[in-house]
């Protein structure tokens, strides 16, 4: 009875054997691969965007560095959704401690005046933390310069050769068409509760004391505008400034001799002089780009983002542009961009 029970002991204790060294194999393996996952996300983590709403391109430099300047970019019309887009990517080159210095690029013939103090705004409260440069492109008009004031008295601003600038003030576009209403036999009559609850209404003449009103609300703005330019530019007073604001396009020549920027230069130019200042031997250079939701697609902001670049290109339409063009037909508007 012996013979018969000892080799079913053997073969039960040879099952445990292999069972045992096969748990203590996968254990190991599990193990190694927990510990090269660490370490491959430790070696690419640079790769990896702090917010999900931002992401990251390599453009230049050192690839290997943990030491970056991001490069934010302002292009088409100042005016949702790209307000909420630009300032989060302030908020997360702010947050980033491997973020040493940020570059903005500016590319806009302005836009709403709230749009434009909010962005404003953010890039004030990144200054505090890090230096900003400004690199104007093709146009960095109106509210366009109203936020390269956010660069401070410390930061740079760089302009290219056939960049347009300045263009200061604040404009409401406002059409009379109250002798065409006449014509066709057409009244006006709304219902309002109160004097200038329709002073903009296209269907008759401003009143003087609508006049009064709404001048009252643009020399604020106005006056807001200068403030900045004083507090921002070393190379320009409160009345320099004010001589400058007569709404004129200024090129980026006549704009370095009025003191609106610092120097001529491109893109390469601006990052070189920046790295130089925060005093850099290597820096990883990264452009920062806002990512659609899931949630705008869920909520169908699809259609207000159609409708939102309607408007830009319609803005875009009424933007002086000079152009190098061998052609009889005037220029398209591009779609995105005070």
């Amino acid at each position: 009875m012996s013979t018969t029970s000892s080799p079913t002991v053997v073969v039960h204790a040879g099952k445990s054997f292999w069972k045992s060294w096969a748990f203590r194999g996968m254990a190991i393996i599990l193990g190694f691969s927990v510990l090269l996952n660490m370490g491959l996300y430790a070696t690419f983590r640079d790769y990896f965007a702090r917010s999900p709403e931002v992401s990251e391109r390599f453009l230049s430099g050192n690839s290997s560095t943990t030491q970056r300047i991001a490069v934010l970019r302002v292009s088409g019309t100042i005016m949702p959704p790209l307000t909420e887009r630009i300032i989060r990517q302030i908020e997360v080159a702010a947050e980033d401690e491997r973020v040493k210095g940020v570059l903005l690029t500016i590319d806009s013939p302005g836009g709403f005046v709230a749009d434009s103090h909010q962005i404003y705004h953010a890039l004030e409260k990144l200054r505090a933390k890090k230096p900003i440069s400004i690199q104007m492109k093709r146009l960095a008009a109106s509210g366009g310069y109203y936020i390269a004031m956010g660069a401070g008295t410390k930061g740079q601003i760089f302009a290219e050769p056939t960049t347009w600038t300045g263009s200061i003030g604040v404009i409401i576009p406002r059409y009379d068409m109250s002798e065409l209403v006449e014509k066709i036999g057409v009244s006006s009559d709304p219902l309002k509760t109160g004097e200038f609850k329709d002073a903009l209404s296209p269907f008759h003449p401003l009143t003087e004391a609508e006049r009064k009103v709404w001048e009252e609300i643009l020399n604020q703005s106005f006056e807001q505008f200068i403030e900045l330019i004083d507090t921002n530019r070393d190379t320009l007073d409160r009345e320099q400034a004010r001589k400058l604001a007569t709404g004129q396009i200024y090129t980026a020549r006549d704009a370095r001799a009025n003191g609106m920027i610092d120097e001529i230069g491109f893109e390469e130019d601006a990052l070189a002089a920046l790295q130089k200042s925060l005093k850099l031997d290597q820096v990883r250079v990264v452009e920062y780009r806002s990512q659609p939701q899931l949630v705008d697609l869920l909520l169908g902001s699809r259609t207000e983002n159609v409708t939102a670049a309607q408007w830009q290109a319609l803005v875009d339409a009424t933007t002086p542009r000079a152009m190098f063009l061998f052609s009889w037909l005037p220029g398209l508007p591009q779609s995105p961009a005070l």
